[in-house]
């Protein structure tokens, strides 16, 4: 009887939270979408460390938002992001041409999207996006420090870019790998990480307004002079969360 009253009683706070999310409280809406049981279980074993629901909220999205992800990878984010903003919004994987160029390269993100009817698969080139609308939000996760590498990397068209394709007043959502103070940009391609204060210069430089930036992935015990996937720190590096808005 006490099983089947628990079982209830969690049945009840599912509906509840459906229903809130649909009349677009942003809170529920995250927490539903986190909760997704299309989710794969890989992705949910990382969700203690990668604290999906604080950081989707901190960066904004909303029920019936308009985001675009720049490198998808696997769809972590992807799949919340797409549950987030409901049926009244969208999501734009955009994937680099260079990288949707391979053969299968596009299989599993266009497998995701068969399942989650708001996500859009586009191919750009992100130094000259092109999207079919302007957009709420620009998210990136652990991505931004690549930009920075390869033998064509033009971050400043990247942001500019992405300062393009954004509404007025939207916003770019970055959440990378901190390196040490002091370390600026040197260590994107050996470690895989930025430190924080140079992304900030950059997004200025751009035309962005710092809007918010978070702790909640915060780490101290990071020494942040292995590469992330070290196995001394794998999983638990030190990230850093910031908004930089398009003003308007």
């Amino acid at each position: 009887m006490k099983r089947l009253a628990l079982a209830l009683f969690v049945s009840s706070l599912a509906v509840a939270g459906a229903a809130a999310a649909q009349g677009g409280d942003p809170v529920a809406a995250i927490a539903a979408a986190v909760a997704d049981t299309q989710r794969p279980a890989a992705d949910t074993a990382r969700d203690a460390a990668r604290k999906p629901a604080e950081i989707v909220a901190f960066a904004g999205v909303k029920p019936g938002s308009i985001v675009a992800e720049m490198a998808p990878g696997g769809g972590y984010y992807t799949r919340i992001l797409a549950k987030s903003v409901g049926p009244e919004g969208k999501v734009y994987a955009m994937v680099p041409a260079a990288v949707a160029s391979r053969p299968g390269a596009l299989d599993a993100i266009n497998a995701l999207a068969a399942q989650y009817p708001n996500v859009k698969v586009v191919t750009v080139d992100y130094a000259d996006m092109k999207l079919p609308e302007p957009v709420d939000l620009v998210w990136t996760t652990e991505n931004y420090h690549d930009f920075h590498n390869g033998p064509t990397a033009n971050v400043a068209a990247i942001n500019h870019s992405v300062f393009s394709v954004l509404k007025p007043g939207g916003i770019f959502f970055v959440e990378d790998h901190a390196a040490a103070p002091g370390a600026g940009t040197t260590v994107t391609s050996t470690l895989h990480r930025i430190e924080p204060a140079a992304v900030v210069q950059e997004m200025t430089a751009a035309g962005f307004v710092l809007d918010g930036q978070s702790d909640l992935l915060k780490n101290p015990a990071d020494p942040k002079t292995a590469g992330v996937r070290d196995p001394s720190v794998q999983g638990e590096t030190e990230k850093f969360a910031m908004r930089f808005r398009k003003p308007g």
